[in-house]
């Protein structure tokens, strides 16, 4: 009975948020506030349901709820995942979807395609919810394209806009070139596993991981192709530029996709984990195009003059991040970071109106700062102070990085991310500031750190386990990866007076225009519907 109702509980308000789909579209011109208070229900339910499924969860235990019959790849079945990894990510994308909601009743008051928007809003969460909670990959391949029909719906609100329009186009390309790849892999798989749930295919993947049973056809091939499903979803290069150039659409439409669609690729390869490391080669090729994108992503943001621009090269950058700890095998750093990013860029979002508000009433002294030979011995100092604390105080206390997945290459670049936290207030040569600063990265750490060992709790029982065997790709992706971070670091600690130094202000044009990554993307959208592309 209780398995029943915690089936109930997402099965219910799922249906309801993804009910407006179905709907015909000339009621939408009708009244709209009906169509803003469907939508509020629909979310609150959802985030009521998500609260006792994660009650049962705690009660019951991790479980499948499946329902259906037949055999074959086109059988009737359906089911929830009932686990940590899906409990967790229903409640983050339905608590955002509140959010959201509430921001929009008043964002839109007045506009006369609100019905629209909380129509394909509600569309868009529903088709989320299902993503994370499905019991089957069947479920997951119609819930990932109906998230890109649900979202390319909103990005069209304003259909007058000629460029919102264009990178609306460029997206929906490139999801429909996920949806193949994706599709692809699903007939795979259930060709090499015979089966599409979740609990057969995992089972049977840790056999194989164990030796214990025999090796299964076309596995590099499903891993290679779901992994390129998910950079195509997640933002990743080269599939990336679409991402900035959706910039005209409302804020609250921002905020969800940077907030919770975007994740939707590292979920993907979060969940399917036990598939996809029986493939080393998808690892590598995971880690080489995340560490790309995020070295990327972090440059050309720096760039930017608008703030929503920024914001969507930080989003790039930091899937890029997960992408790289998921292809290093941190699958529970990668979750960890899907949470904290989607909780901050759903905040950075719907407040960025008001940054230039506040900015204009906040009176700013000029910075301190001190000898370039004082910059550093502090910048080495806080090189020091951070490297002690990560390789040397934490393993003291019982944690250590070292042994995780990846964990010395996150453990170099937590360093460096301590670092700058530090050098911060180094630079002024105030003590004052400096043991803020030091202060601060502490901070940092230790809830780092406490948030890693719930998360890892959280994910016991739903993602794979395994390390891989060293090797001398792997060796080298790690040196690659490590050395690209390592220059990001130096980049951003440039001393004062080389900023006027011609390669660096070449650099920065470039940067200025993302190193002209979407011009391929560009011209292949114009020659795909025929015209040219508007000017931004």
């Amino acid at each position: 009975m209780m398995t029943w109702l915690l089936a109930c509980a997402w099965a219910v308000p799922i249906s309801w948020l993804l009910l407006p789909a179905v709907v015909p579209g000339a009621l939408i011109r009708g009244d709209s506030s009906l169509w803003r208070r469907l939508a509020s229900a629909g979310v609150w339910s959802a985030l009521c349901g998500s609260i006792a499924v994660a009650v049962g969860l705690a009660i019951s235990g991790s479980q499948a709820v499946v329902w259906g019959s037949g055999e074959g790849l086109l059988a009737v079945r359906f089911g929830f995942q009932v686990d940590g990894l899906g409990v967790a990510m229903a409640l983050l994308i339905s608590f955002i979807g509140v959010v959201i909601a509430r921001y929009s009743h008043s964002y839109l008051r007045g506009e006369p395609r609100q019905g629209k928007f909380f129509r394909w809003m509600s569309v868009t969460l529903g088709a989320t919810l299902l993503m994370v909670t499905c019991s089957n990959l069947i479920a997951l391949t119609a819930a990932w394209m109906l998230t890109s029909l649900g979202l390319h719906q909103l990005l069209t609100l304003y259909s007058e806009r000629s460029w919102a329009v264009w990178a609306a186009r460029k997206k929906f390309l490139i999801s429909r070139l996920g949806d193949v790849l994706l599709i692809a892999a699903l007939i795979l798989t259930f060709r090499s596993f015979g089966t599409t749930e979740y609990s057969e295919l995992f089972s049977m993947a840790q056999a194989i991981h164990h030796g214990g049973a025999p090796g299964v056809d076309h596995t590099g091939w499903i891993a290679i192709l779901l992994v390129l499903g998910a950079m195509t979803k997640s933002a990743q290069f080269p599939f990336h530029s679409w991402l900035p150039d959706t910039m005209e659409t409302p804020t609250p439409v921002s905020a969800l996709m940077h907030a919770g669609v975007i994740n939707a690729g590292g979920f993907l390869v979060i969940r399917l984990s036990p598939l996809i490391t029986l493939s080393p080669v998808s690892l590598n090729l995971l880690a080489l195009v995340g560490a790309s994108t995020a070295l990327l992503g972090s440059v050309v943001m720096l760039t930017q003059t608008s703030i929503k621009r920024s914001l969507a090269y930080s989003t790039i950058a930091q899937m890029g991040f997960m992408m790289l700890q998921c292809g290093l095998g941190a699958f529970t750093a990668a979750f960890l970071h899907i949470v904290a990013h989607s909780a901050y860029k759903a905040h950075a979002f719907l407040t960025s109106g008001s940054v230039l508000d506040r900015a204009a009433r906040t009176a700013v002294p000029p910075a301190a700062t001190a000898a370039s030979g004082y910059r550093f011995a502090g910048l080495l100092l806080a090189l020091v102070v951070a490297g002690g604390v990560v390789f040397g105080l934490l393993p003291t206390v019982g944690v250590n990085l070292l042994a995780k997945p990846g964990g010395s290459v996150f453990a170099l670049i937590m360093a460096l991310a301590v670092t700058q936290v530090m050098w911060l207030g180094f630079r002024t040569g105030r003590g004052t500031l400096a043991l803020r600063s030091v202060g601060a990265a502490l901070l940092v750490i230790v809830s780092y750190v406490l948030a890693y060992q719930v998360a890892d709790l959280v994910l016991a029982d739903s993602i794979a386990n395994q390390s891989l065997p060293p090797s001398i790709i792997s060796a080298s992706v790690t040196a690659v990866v490590v050395l690209g971070f390592a220059s990001l670091f130096i980049l951003q600690s440039l001393p004062g007076g080389l900023d006027r130094r011609p390669w660096v202000q070449a650099l920065y044009v470039h940067a200025l225009n993302g190193f002209y990554v979407d011009i391929p993307a560009r011209r292949l959208t114009a020659m795909f519907y025929r015209q040219s592309a508007p000017v931004p």
